[in-house]
């Protein structure tokens, strides 16, 4: 690792003329902000810490530059009522209306065809429910910090209620929705039954939920859940187990077809599906039609992190989208800090242990995240790329507390701000 490069239904107040204060509490390691709201004005006053790294200071200069020409625009339109406050890391903490907010990328995503949600992996894990806070946070909260942070969706997860019409109620309450169920398949391991099973259940799940998606990886001999290195000691699928995989997911796709869904393929560390290379040939060998394939952009940089020393892995995501552009049907952003992955695999942690020391954070992370997500989200959109953006950012919340001094919501408003200002969304 020594070689790598590191390369709506808005839950806001509209009372007039008044701030929710909750929602400028947040405070982060990057700078602090007062905001000052009033019918017809707005000031925002920020404090650029000494010892900023250079990316934060571009970063950083080019949001202001964009808030100067918002706050014009707004001059020279007039504002007739009080402009909703966005709490964010970065410093669109200013929110206008969806006609004044200005995108980094163009073009840029309709706003019709494309929605942000989040997965609850930044407040508790859904592999390991030992990740969690003490006491554990309640799947309530989860969702309250969700549509607080305007995102739109999320993933179904272990803690949330079993009972559909409950779930559906806690969600709607909130302005929520489910944008997919993540599940294995067990092709490689002779069973084929069991995994058309799986899939008929999350259908009927999923006809409760107005998305389409349905997230499958396939978990035969998977060792993401094991305290092993989940890189050397992944399954590697002889000829016949990838024709085993490969027809399974053609037959899965097949029947999410014939029932309005739209199956996309999980690589995912651990499994027998993680690499480029991996990725490469399960689409050369399932059918464009009815095996779509999901970017997850964390999980292909660490996938390639021992295969490939030296080389730029976390501008392998870009790449992907490129290569795949016209079969992703669905995106997790999930950055990566490059120092915690270096001492992931020299250590040989698992990948539980990696995500409990900190490996993974959200886009907008930009004084420790390695992943540019700027031109990822420009080739998609470039694609025309249609339905949910994802952020699935899996964490420890007592990690995130203890060497960042960030809470799960703090987060969470951070991807919120940095997706809103490169796309406009």
């Amino acid at each position: 690792m020594s070689g790598l490069r590191t390369g709506s239904n808005s839950h806001r107040s509209e009372a007039e003329g008044f701030l929710p204060l909750f929602l400028l509490l947040p405070l982060t390691n990057n700078f602090a902000r007062t905001l000052l709201m009033g019918n017809n004005r707005a000031i925002l006053a920020i404090q650029i810490p000494e010892k900023m790294k250079q990316k934060e200071l571009k970063f950083m200069l080019k949001q202001i530059s964009r808030l100067a020409i918002s706050l014009g625009m707004a001059i020279l339109i007039g504002i007739t009522r009080p402009l909703p406050a966005h709490a964010s890391t970065g410093l669109n903490s200013i929110g206008f209306s969806s006609a004044l907010t200005l995108a980094l990328i163009d073009p840029t995503f309709d706003p019709a065809n494309v929605r942000l949600g989040i997965t609850p992996t930044g407040w508790s894990n859904s592999d390991d429910l030992t990740i969690d806070l003490d006491p554990p946070i309640s799947d309530k909260q989860i969702m309250s910090e969700i549509a607080l942070s305007e995102f739109k969706g999320t993933q179904g997860a272990p803690k949330f209620p079993k009972d559909v019409a409950v779930l559906k109620q806690d969600l709607e309450t909130r302005g929520l929705t489910i944008s997919e169920p993540w599940v294995g398949t067990f092709f490689t391991i002779g069973a084929a039954d069991e995994s058309y099973r799986i899939l008929d259940e999350q259908i009927a799940f999923m006809n409760n939920f107005d998305s389409n998606i349905i997230v499958v990886a396939e978990l035969g001999e998977a060792v993401h859940q094991q305290p092993i290195d989940p890189l050397t000691n992944r399954p590697i699928l002889t000829d016949a187990r990838w024709k085993q995989l490969t027809d399974g997911l053609n037959e899965l796709g097949r029947r999410a077809n014939a029932a309005g869904k739209v199956l996309c393929y999980h690589p995912h560390v651990g499994t027998a599906v993680a690499t480029v290379a991996d990725i490469d040939r399960l689409m050369t060998n399932t059918d464009p039609n009815s095996v779509h394939l999901l970017l997850d952009t964390g999980h292909i940089s660490y996938a390639m992190a021992l295969e490939y020393p030296g080389v730029d892995i976390f501008g392998l995501p870009l790449e992907v989208a490129k290569k795949y552009r016209d079969r992703i049907k669905h995106v997790h952003m999930k950055n990566i800090r490059e120092d915690k992955l270096t001492n992931a695999v020299n250590s040989e942690k698992s990948f539980l242990s990696a995500i409990r020391d900190g490996v993974f954070t959200v886009p907008g992370d930009i004084a420790t995240g390695a992943i540019d997500f700027e031109p990822i989200l420009q080739e998609l959109a470039n694609a025309n790329y249609q339905g949910w953006l994802m952020v699935e950012a899996e964490q420890d919340p007592n990690t995130t507390m203890t060497d960042y001094g960030m809470e799960s919501l703090e987060y969470a408003l951070m991807a919120r701000g940095y997706l809103r200002e490169v796309t406009g969304l």
